[in-house]
């Protein structure tokens, strides 16, 4: 078993000093230095004036420095999902200081003043915190938790799973700014007396390399569990001490490869922001979830499934944006999102079903539709082929592809609510928190495509995307360049590098200059050009190179950064 759990209250109380806490930057620390640097910065955030503070920073140990001295200094904490210059520039709009790593604007632990702090512990029903969450509009959803709400929340994932847990250590590959991260990566391991690795991995491989085999527990995403493939380390997998993964439901063969390979039962858990906590489920076979302790699950009298919860703000029935089927044994199946059902023409329709339709098609490995409003509704189809559907893409290309999905869906769909974008993918694009990429799929259906190529396939990775392109010859660019002999100018083809590069990655240093730019070959209306992306995240330069079959046309890096 673990060491004594700490109330969250108690946390940075200068109680069990020798207890290890967290593994930063290649050092053990413990309870005793944890203390020593909440009190350092809360000493100097009690000599600031401004109340309300929004904290990023992708390090869970100077994360949970900052967090704990603004609790303990009185302040209001709000923890943002990204810190992209534009949340940035609108919270700072809304009279937030910004603290810890924001884009451009590193903001390091506050330096200590001779301030003296009155060191109590904090009250669980007054000490907050403020999440977002995706609203239906489109907009974050504000999401108030008191220290009582999430103290409740871990005492139930410590009665739940603490035994087999034991001494664990906490390893990650998603984000504490969202809850799922939060209390499994960072609250949970520090107030039940586990430690934690403050490095956000990646990946699972540097990942199980700073383990080094020492007893860890992972906390993941169904997005990464669902791209371990024949190259992972299972061997070292099946040294979790448990697997868990939470955002969305994880595919059944994902979770039937995991447990075959390493005998891993990847424990799944399903919830919300709003909500925290509601069930978990780790059976193959047995796709029914079962309630945490003092969930309970109702029906209204118009069908809607209520929840009533500790997590909740108060004893209130909170009703679920989920369609749920409740099973007489207390366990209860999925079925998908109230919220997927949208009108187009004034025709109502479910995308789950939609969705499930298209996978229906031996090409189609899986589907996610959207609804774009702009002057008008239409549906948006974002596509991961079979290997028999690359295979027809290949050999009969995208129109034909387009033609089969659509006489399929025909059958049971009214042709008005029939997708009118399509794009196809390798995977789905995620974001860290391995949910879907919704800004990033809309963007990409909302090109104009009198300025940018049609978008034929697109392979995304971690620094580097594929995309494969025909050069429709409609373009803008190709009039007047030149009369008779129309030519893609090269600084066409600069620009879509750099607007590509800023869509799929973080860039958000000031461009400096170009390197090693060539022109090889023309670019020609109707050609089709793959073009390769690859972003450095440690020299800020961006290469890339559009190339068609047999040659490179042209290639090149840009660089970003501050100047000196």
């Amino acid at each position: 078993m673990c060491a004594e759990p700490t109330p969250l209250s108690r946390c940075a109380l200068p109680a069990h000093p020798e207890r290890t806490l967290a593994v930063h930057a290649g050092q053990i620390l413990d309870r005793r230095r944890f203390c020593a640097d909440v009190a350092a910065a809360a000493s100097a955030l009690q000599c600031r004036t401004q109340a309300y503070y929004a904290l990023y920073h992708e390090d869970a140990y100077l994360f949970a420095v900052l967090l704990f001295a603004l609790w303990h200094s009185d302040k209001k904490v709000i923890i943002p999902g990204n810190n992209c210059p534009a949340t940035a520039d609108e919270l700072a709009e809304q009279g937030y200081v910004l603290i810890g790593a924001w884009q451009g604007r590193e903001s390091p632990l506050p330096s200590p003043s001779e301030a003296n702090i009155e060191w109590h512990a904090l009250s669980p029903a007054d000490t907050q915190l403020t999440l977002f969450t995706s609203g239906s509009n489109g907009r974050p959803k504000v999401i108030v938790k008191t220290l009582l709400q999430l103290q409740r929340e871990i005492d139930a994932l410590e009665a739940q799973w603490g035994r087999l847990l034991g001494e664990s250590a906490a390893a990650a590959t998603v984000s504490h700014q969202h809850i799922y991260g939060l209390l499994f990566r960072l609250l949970w391991p520090l107030a039940s007396g586990r430690c934690f690795h403050s490095q956000l991995f990646l990946s699972p491989e540097p990942m199980l390399k700073a383990l080094a085999g020492q007893p860890a527990y992972w906390a993941a995403s169904p997005a990464q569990l669902k791209r371990l493939d024949e190259l992972t380390a299972w061997d070292q997998l099946a040294e979790f001490s448990a697997i868990f993964s939470s955002g969305g439901p994880l595919p059944p063969d994902a979770a039937a490869q995991i447990e075959r390979h390493c005998g891993q039962r990847v424990i799944e858990v399903y919830g919300s922001s709003e909500t925290g906590g509601i069930a978990w489920r780790c059976s193959v076979q047995d796709p029914r979830w079962t309630p945490f302790a003092g969930i309970e699950l109702s029906r209204s009298e118009n069908g809607r499934c209520l929840l009533t919860s500790p997590y909740l703000p108060d004893a209130s029935a909170y009703p679920m944006d989920d369609r749920i089927v409740l099973h007489d044994d207390g366990r209860f199946s999925l079925l998908g999102r109230i919220d997927r059902i949208v009108k187009v023409e004034e025709k109502r329709l479910s995308l789950d079903a939609l969705e499930n339709a298209l996978t229906q098609s031996d090409w189609v490995e899986q589907a996610h539709c959207l609804l774009l409003s702009n002057r008008r509704d239409r549906i948006a189809a974002a596509i991961v082929l079979t290997e028999s559907g690359l295979e027809a893409l290949r050999q009969q290309g995208r129109a034909a592809i387009f033609k089969s999905l659509r006489r399929q869906l025909q059958r049971a769909f009214e042709s008005v609510v029939l997708p009118r974008k399509w794009l196809f993918f390798d995977a789905l694009p995620m974001t860290r928190q391995g949910k879907i990429d919704h800004a990033l799929l809309r963007q990409l259906f909302s090109l104009d495509s009198a300025r940018y190529p049609q978008l034929l396939y697109c392979r995304i990775a971690i620094n580097r995307a594929v995309l494969e392109f025909r050069i429709q010859p409609e373009l803008v660019y190709f009039d007047g360049h030149f009369p008779g002999m129309p030519i893609l100018p090269g600084v066409t083809q600069l620009a879509w590098a750099e607007h590509y590069g800023k869509l799929f990655f973080s860039i958000e240093q000031p461009f400096l200059t170009m390197e090693a730019v060539k022109f090889k070959k023309i670019i020609l209306p109707d050609a089709l050009i793959k073009m390769t992306l690859e972003w450095r995240t440690e020299s800020g330069k961006l290469y890339f190179d559009l190339s068609s079959i047999s040659e490179s046309h042209s290639s090149g890096r840009m660089v970003y950064g501050a100047r000196s």
